[in-house]
């Protein structure tokens, strides 16, 4: 396999859906950090009604814009932009996602430098600055019961507890990790030949972790490079839908187990899930319910509904 001659160093994807406003600063921060890097931005609209589609139009007309009429999910969406680029890498960038200075150019020279590397993340910052965790081991049935339990939370320095979320790291130095976050997620396009596209039986969630876990499958390296920053909100398009969105999430995870762990496996991991609702409903409940928060109530309320959904899941 060969690099792809003359064509643009980087295909940067932003899947979008009804977050105009952080659309615009994603591709507005894209436009004046690109360096010299030859860019092409391709932006898949998944059917907004907030006037996203005219927005790229009037202020970016240099961008690629693919319309949906409907939400096709973060999968489907990615997937058809890559498969319309031309970059010998592959940015996916959410639209709640903005890079800084330098930070394109930069990860795109230590992949030039590491042909092993199949992808590579930088280092994520929430708005107000703080470090945003990353990185990730690929899911086990111990690392759920530490989530479940939440052991994870209570002793995140403990490499064994805060395996999953490597919480016991500093994020420091650079580092070959199992799994990235689709946040800020470059590609080298030559291993997405080898490798395949984003499966889309994922409507949202894990499609990342299993492509991941693909590459690795093939012998790609993946690697977390700290040395430059991008920041990230965080579900800046999901946070109105909580309830659906926790079905999706853990509905993608016990998917993931049923592809490459096996059906005990996930059917294990439903239970898991099953005795973290209970906690959460349960005994958490005393402090769902006794507070005037709407945004505490709906979450008690999104995992009793996780709870009655997760045979079907």
């Amino acid at each position: 396999m060969t690099e792809r001659q003359g064509a643009p160093d980087v295909s940067i994807i932003v899947v979008n859906w009804n977050t105009c406003d952080l659309l615009t600063e994603c591709l507005d921060a894209i436009v004046q950090t690109g360096g010299d890097l030859s860019i092409e931005i391709i932006v898949v609209d998944n059917g907004s009604t907030d006037g996203s589609q005219d927005m790229v139009r009037q202020r970016f007309p240099e961008v690629n814009l693919i319309t949906n009429t409907e939400n096709l999910g973060f999968a489907k969406a990615n997937n058809q932009a890559i498969r319309r680029s031309r970059g010998r890498y592959v940015l996916l960038l959410n639209s709640d996602a903005f890079v800084r200075e330098n930070t394109i150019e930069r990860m795109v020279a230590f992949m030039d430098a590491h042909p092993e590397a199949g992808m590579a993340g930088c280092k994520l910052l929430y708005e107000d600055g703080r470090l945003q965790p990353s990185c990730y081991t690929f899911p086990t049935l111990f690392t759920e019961f530490c989530i479940a339990t939440g052991l994870d939370r209570l002793f995140p320095k403990n490499p064994l507890f805060g395996k999953y979320r490597m919480t016991y790291w500093d994020f420091g130095d650079v580092r070959e990790v199992d799994s990235i976050m689709g946040a800020f997620m470059l590609v080298r396009a030559i291993a997405i030949d080898e490798v395949g596209l984003l499966d889309e039986r994922y409507f949202m969630y894990s499609e990342e972790v299993d492509w991941c876990y693909r590459f690795k499958e093939k012998g790609w390296k993946i690697y977390f490079y700290p040395h430059t920053e991008a920041v990230h909100l965080w579900g800046g398009s999901t946070e109105r839908v909580r309830a659906e969105m926790l079905m999706q999430l853990y509905g993608s995870r016990i998917e993931f187990f049923r592809k490459h762990y096996g059906k005990r496996s996930a059917r294990l991991l439903k239970l898991l899930i099953g005795f973290n609702c209970l906690l959460r409903i349960g005994p958490g409940g005393w402090y769902y319910l006794r507070t005037d928060n709407p945004q505490v109530r709906q979450k008690h309320q999104a995992f009793l509904r996780l709870l009655q959904a997760l045979p079907a899941l």
